[in-house]
């Protein structure tokens, strides 16, 4: 195929509090590690996170805009740190969650993102379900209402599992088909993001539940995790090392994931969506630049055997 680079498919990016957890709750070496990243030209896009100090906000911003990479920026720090529920049926606890994502949309604009992780809040009883996507469809609601308000910015939707971890609402990729339908409706900038660690949480795989969402604006995720032995250090959803014994994502799942996008024409040099590689360091042997290659050898080698 004719210039078959993989820049030219998809703006390929890493999520950075993940690859560096000490900056996960917000503090820590957020520029250094940062610096790291954007001078590292395999990267074209980078997810952040929540960032508590206005000054270290004020040199990240900086630093990202002489970068040239795609920003996005990912809530799950500043919700999960604080265990804050978007369909929780407490409407005060609802309330706060509402008001700490509308937070961190100002905080995704400051930084200079193009767009931003929401996702759901926990699981709830069966027979609860229905009315918990009602709850999550309306704070979303709000939160697209509020972003749309401070300028343009894609929404992106990303999917948990629903019992085994995270266990959230969203979800088996058909209740994400439903509420983004609703949303997209009125939302044109709300869409997905498909994680590939998540597929075998979710006992889904790519092939049977990708066509569900595809027709919204689409990002993706790569990444592992492990979840037949609950004695293993990365049981959950834990992003270890691709190629981890006893985890599930190596590079022929790689493969067969880009393989599969490129099929359904979700990676094309019309719309070229990002997708990031989501991995940390769980080991002591591990350290944040070791995960980091492994992660590049893995995405060219799958890239090249496609």
């Amino acid at each position: 195929m004719e210039n078959f680079s993989i820049y030219r498919y998809m703006k390929l990016g890493i999520v950075h509090f993940k690859a560096y957890p000490q900056v996960s709750n917000g503090e820590g070496p957020i520029v250094e590690t940062l610096r790291k990243i954007v001078e590292d030209d395999f990267w074209t896009a980078v997810e952040v996170g929540w960032m508590k100090d206005p000054k270290v906000r004020h040199e990240a911003k900086k630093l990202l805009e002489c970068s040239h990479m795609e920003v996005c920026y990912a809530n799950q720090p500043r919700m999960f740190s604080q265990k804050l529920d978007l369909n929780s049926f407490d409407p005060k606890e609802r309330k706060k969650a509402i008001n700490a994502m509308k937070n961190g949309v100002d905080e995704a604009f400051q930084l200079g993102a193009t767009c931003m992780r929401v996702f759901s809040g926990k699981y709830p009883e069966e027979s609860k379900k229905e009315e918990a996507k009602k709850i999550l469809i309306d704070s979303l609601r709000e939160i697209c209402e509020y972003t749309n308000s401070q300028g343009e910015m894609g929404i992106y939707m990303k999917i948990f599992d629903y019992d085994i971890d995270k266990c959230f609402l969203i979800g088996h990729f058909k209740d994400a088909a439903e509420v983004a339908s609703v949303l997209h409706k009125e939302y044109k900038n709300f869409g997905v993001l498909a994680d590939l660690s998540h597929f075998p949480l979710l006992r889904e795989t790519p092939e049977e539940a990708i066509p569900l969402v595809k027709e919204f604006p689409m990002h993706f995720h790569i990444g592992s995790c492990a979840f037949r032995d609950k004695r293993h250090p990365g049981y959950g959803d834990l992003q270890p090392r691709f190629g981890m014994p006893g985890g599930e994502i190596d590079t022929p799942q790689v493969r067969d994931y880009f393989r599969l996008l490129l099929n359904l024409k979700l990676l094309n040099p019309e719309t070229r969506p990002v997708l990031s590689a989501e991995v940390r360091p769980l080991l002591a042997e591990e350290t944040s630049e070791v995960v980091i290659a492994n992660t590049k050898r893995v995405i060219k080698e799958a890239w090249a055997t496609i």
